[in-house]
Parts: C-alpha cells; sequence; structure tokens
C-alpha cells in the first residue's frame, strides 16, 4: 500500500512538520512519501503530480490558511482516482469534524488530534480487516453514516521518533524554513486560541531536541522556527536551550514564541549578556492593553512586567521583536484599539503585527460568537465582519491602517522619516498610520504596484496636501532613508532637485582634501575623490542632521546645515555607512 502526505503551504519556503511526523512514525512499515505544494500551485498541477505518483491513501494536512484549496483538490483527485482513499488531519479539522465529513463526501477519514498513533493505527486497519470502530481518534464512514470515534490518549512525545533526518530533505535545509517543537501544549486559556482547548504541557527530552538541532545545522539550517505555544514556560527549560543555541548556532537563526510577562530576569540577564546578534527573533502575542478585554478571553497578561521585558530586549540590541496585536477582541472599540496599538508601538517593537480575529473552530469565542454580536465569513480564516464594538466601518478603516503599517514601518523602509514624523508632526502613531492610510485608499494605490519610490513620493505627496510642517528638516529624512535603503549606489532618485554638479563636484573635494572636517572615522579609511565618485552619494540637507537624529530639535534648526555622505560598500552584503560634514548658514548652497 502506497501512503502519500501531502499539505498546501502558505509559501514555498515554509514546511510541513506534521507530515514528517507521521512518516517517521510509520515509515517502517508502510511505503510513505511526502508531497509539499503550496496554495498558490494551480489545482490541475496538484492533482496530476498526485495522480503521477499512484497513490492508495492520501493524507492532507489542513490548516486555517490552506483548507479551501485544499478541498478543490481533494474534490477532483476524487474524480480521476475514485479508489483512492482520502485522509485528513489537522487543527482545521480536529473540530466541528461532523461538518466536515458532511461538507465533503470525497473525505474517507479525519484523523483528530495527535496523528502519529491514530495515523498509523488507521493504515493498519485500511490494509487489514477494516474494522474502523477500534481506531481511536478518528472519523469514518459506515454507509451514509458518520462515526466519530472516542479520542486516543495524548502522545508521549518521547516514544515519537524524530522527523528531522530524513536524506531528501537536506538539499533544501538551507533554503526553507525548518519548523520544530519541543513541546505540545499551552498552559494558558486564551478563548480565541486553539491552543486553550489542550491544558498542560508535554516536552520532548532535552538532549534529544539538542541532538536534531546539531544535525540540522550541521547540514545546513539556517532558519529554525519553534511552534512552542510559550517557548519559556519552563524557565530551567529554556535557558538551557538558549545555552544550547548561544553556543551551537554556527549562523543559524531561531524564532520563538514567548510569553515576555513571563520570563525571568536571569533569563533576561542572560541573554542580554551572551546572545550573538541577529540569531534570535522573538514573536510576543500582546493582543490587548484593554483590562476589560483581557479579562474576557481568560488572558492573564501584566503589561507593566511585559513592557520591562520588551524593553531590556530591546536595550540589549542583540534579539529582534515581532509583536502581535488582534483587533475585534470583546470590548474592544475603535478607541480603546487606538490605546492598544499606541502603548504597544511606544515600546518600539522592530515588527508590530496587525491581525483581525478570527473565529477558529473550537475556540470558546467561536462558541461565544453571539453573546458579542459576532459576524464573521462562513468560511476560513473566520475573519470577524463585526462586533457588538467595533462595526465592519472601523474594521475597514483598519484595514487601511494595516496596509501602510506593513508597507512602511514593518519594512523598516523609512524609520529616520517615520519616528521624526510620529514625534512631531502626529498626535500618535496610531494617527498617522491611519491618516496615511486613508489617504493611500483615496488615491487609489491599493489597486496598484509599487516600486521603492514611490513609497517615497507617495508619502511626500501625502505630507504635502495636509500642508505639514517642517518638509525641509521631513524631505532631508527622507533623502536618508532613501539612500540606505539600497545595496549599491542608486541610480536614480525620486527628488526633483539635485546637487547642481558643480555645486557637488565642490563638496567632493571639500570632502576629499579636508576628511577630517567629516569625522576621525572618515579620514582613516583614506578614500581618494575618484573612490568617493564610485562609491558615495552627497547631498545638502539645510539642518544640521547629527543634532536632529540625537533628539537637539531646536539646535537642529539653528546650526546650519549638513553634507551628508552615504558610502556603499564594494561587497553588497554590507549596508551602506553614512556620514555627515557640517555646513555653516552662509554655506548653504
Amino acid at each position: 500500500m502506497k501512503v502519500l502526505l501531502s499539505t498546501l503551504n502558505a509559501k514555498y519556503i515554509h514546511t510541513c512538520l506534521a507530515i514528517r511526523l507521521l512518516k517517521a512514525y510509520s515509515q517502517h512499515e508502510f511505503d510513505i512519501e511526502l508531497a509539499e505544494y503550496t496554495i498558490k500551485d494551480p489545482v490541475m498541477n496538484i492533482v496530476s503530480d498526485l495522480f503521477q505518483r499512484k497513490p492508495d491513501v492520501i493524507g492532507f494536512s489542513c490548516y486555517i490558511w490552506n483548507i479551501e484549496e485544499t478541498l478543490k483538490v481533494i474534490e477532483i483527485v476524487k474524480k480521476v482516482m475514485p479508489e483512492v482513499t482520502i485522509v485528513l488531519g489537522g487543527p482545521e479539522v480536529s473540530y466541528d469534524t461532523q461538518y466536515w465529513m458532511e461538507r465533503m463526501p470525497a473525505v474517507d477519514f479525519i484523523v483528530m488530534g495527535d496523528g502519529e498513533e491514530t495515523f498509523h493505527h488507521l493504515l493498519q486497519v485500511i490494509e487489514g480487516d477494516r474494522k474502523f470502530h477500534f481506531v481511536y481518534g478518528v472519523a469514518y464512514r459506515k454507509g451514509d453514516e458518520v462515526i466519530i470515534n472516542p479520542p486516543r490518549p495524548k502522545s508521549d512525545l518521547n516514544t515519537l521518533p524524530t522527523p528531522h533526518r530524513f536524506p531528501e530533505d537536506i538539499p533544501n535545509l538551507g533554503k526553507r524554513i525548518v519548523y520544530f517543537e519541543t513541546s505540545r501544549g499551552c498552559p494558558f486559556q486564551c478563548q480565541f486560541c486553539l491552543s486553550s482547548i489542550e491544558n498542560g504541557v508535554r516536552y520532548y527530552d532535552i538532549e534529544r531536541v539538542k541532538s536534531d538541532i546539531t544535525y540540522l545545522i550541521a547540514h545546513g539550517a539556517k532558519i529554525i522556527k519553534f511552534l512552542d505555544r510559550t517557548f519559556n514556560i519552563n524557565h530551567q527549560y529554556a535557558l538551557e536551550m538558549f545555552d544550547f543555541l548561544i553556543k551551537n548556532n554556527r549562523g543559524c537563526v531561531f524564532q520563538f514564541e514567548i510569553t515576555a510577562d513571563i520570563m525571568r530576569p536571569e533569563v533576561l540577564q542572560y541573554l542580554a549578556d551572551n546572545a550573538p546578534p541577529g540569531i534570535f527573533r522573538f514573536e510576543i502575542g500582546v493582543q490587548s492593553t484593554n483590562d476589560p478585554t483581557n479579562v474576557i478571553v481568560k488572558r492573564r497578561q501584566n503589561f507593566e512586567k511585559l513592557s520591562r521585558t520588551v524593553s531590556i530586549i530591546k536595550n540589549s540590541g542583540k534579539i529582534d521583536q515581532h509583536l502581535d496585536l488582534i483587533a475585534g477582541l470583546p470590548e474592544e472599540d475603535y478607541e480603546t484599539f487606538r490605546k492598544t496599538f499606541n502603548d504597544v508601538f511606544a515600546l518600539g517593537p522592530e515588527e508590530l503585527q496587525l491581525g483581525f480575529l478570527k473565529m477558529l473552530r473550537g475556540t470558546g469565542l467561536r462558541r461565544d460568537a453571539g453573546k458579542y454580536d459576532y459576524t464573521y465569513m462562513d468560511q476560513a480564516p473566520y475573519e470577524i465582519l463585526g462586533s457588538h464594538k467595533l462595526p465592519f466601518a472601523d474594521i475597514v478603516r483598519l484595514k487601511r491602517l494595516e496596509d501602510v503599517l506593513e508597507k512602511y514601518w514593518n519594512a523598516h523602509r523609512m524609520d529616520h522619516t517615520l519616528n521624526y514624523l510620529m514625534t512631531h508632526e502626529f498626535p500618535s502613531p496610531f494617527d498617522f498610520f491611519q491618516e496615511f492610510g486613508d489617504y493611500w485608499e483615496g488615491q487609489g494605490w491599493q489597486k496598484i504596484g509599487h516600486q521603492l519610490e514611490d513609497l517615497f513620493t507617495r508619502l511626500a505627496a501625502f505630507l504635502k496636501q495636509r500642508e505639514t510642517k517642517r518638509m525641509d528638516v521631513i524631505l532631508g529624512l527622507m533623502k536618508l532613508d532613501y539612500f540606505l535603503n539600497h545595496k549599491y549606489k542608486p541610480r536614480k532618485i525620486w527628488w526633483e532637485q539635485p546637487l547642481a554638479k558643480d555645486d557637488w563636484s565642490s563638496l567632493m573635494r571639500k570632502v576629499t582634501e579636508h576628511p577630517e572636517l567629516v569625522s576621525g572615522n572618515f579620514a582613516s579609511l583614506g578614500l581618494s575623490e575618484r573612490e568617493l565618485q564610485k562609491h558615495a552619494v552627497l547631498e545638502v540637507l539645510p539642518f544640521a542632521l547629527d543634532d536632529l537624529l540625537a533628539g537637539r530639535e531646536d539646535g537642529a534648526e539653528a546650526s546650519g546645515g549638513t553634507v551628508l555622505i552615504v558610502l556603499y560598500q564594494q561587497d553588497e552584503s554590507e549596508l551602506p555607512s553614512f556620514y555627515t560634514m557640517k555646513l555653516q548658514p552662509a554655506e548653504l548652497l
């Protein structure tokens, strides 16, 4: 019996841990192949590939992001291979199982919950006596009736074979994200999250975990993303793992979901003292800072402790932080969400992810949707359309904010400019992103693509139409950000009046002849005029850039101007660096 385990990943760079766990558990007894696709692949291409592999059983791993595309594939597969047995598993079909069996007659079985032992047992019974009522954790058909068997006890994780050592995975380890789990379950009861359904946390033996990670890194893994719902819930386990990864990373990057308000001081201090910059990335779910909301969704959160943790990590300069918000939770209206957004943005995360509440099957919030007048999409991703506190009109506005937040802040294309705008020109970060998002949609820009320079010209147009103050300062910062967005000397600029050729040549000679006027570090480079012409750009700014970046805004305007020098490295993997040379008011061009 040939078994094919398949899934549709969100992107090619992603991999599916679930189907590897299933193969590892059953490959000693069955002929099992893996077949991964993406949700962007044409359905007929997927079906054709599955058909050519000639499977007897196909198992699909189902998630909120791929369920609808997976069902399209299954519908055609069953028509061209009516004899094939179709098995579904995964979080999206482990709940409301009756619904899925009734919706898709082409599906023969659904595996609910932990799949390794259940799927293995199911394969044995399919090939054997076909007494499916003995297979705990499975839904199946008996004539026109759907039978849902009792659940199977949770697996002992240390009895599961490793899913990380398939030879066929080695060539792609450095090209894709490796997903890894050290535990299953979550100790918290957040009512919008599927993890709240499973009480307790189960761990893999830490020495086994270290062995697998060592193997992956030795064979070229570049990014390992841990799937643990709260990586730091066991402080000693987390500390030992952080220590191991710091000492054995070999340039690999590790991503974790952590709960910031329970991070122990000794763990924070250890990371601040020992973590190499850039190898760790923390994802922290804040979701809301509105206390009534957190009470309703059973989310115990101490925002003061969370803020302290995020600030300590940020100040260490070692670890990027990705903070998550959810719009649309109970008792969260537009104004309280504005406060939530500003509360969290003030922490200075490298990324701020604005998501919208999804009414996931199996969650308490979906069960209680009527209490809060929720309307939501009938099909995945089940995103809300409105609630007792957040009407659809407000959701649409927040979608506009989210769009420019992703394009500008999370992409880090204009950090200097945005920080200035949100500090000096707008009441708050939320107001900047909201007003700009409204303008963006009003111009119809959401319907067309953009290049890098478009992002700058569109922001400039927005600021000019609202008669923003100090446009000279803002445009100067935008020029700096534009130059820093290139790995090599840009061939074109977006502003209308570049330096005249004579002025450019005069400044270039001055910089070359008197590099000490720039800085000692710059002078030590010993660059010739020819090298500068090849690898540097110059621009005159009508304010003292150093004073402005240091927070001395008053001095920036009174101190004349600046020659901005951005130097591009010959190795494009290195970021450009910038230097400044002060100009007296009389020297301004």
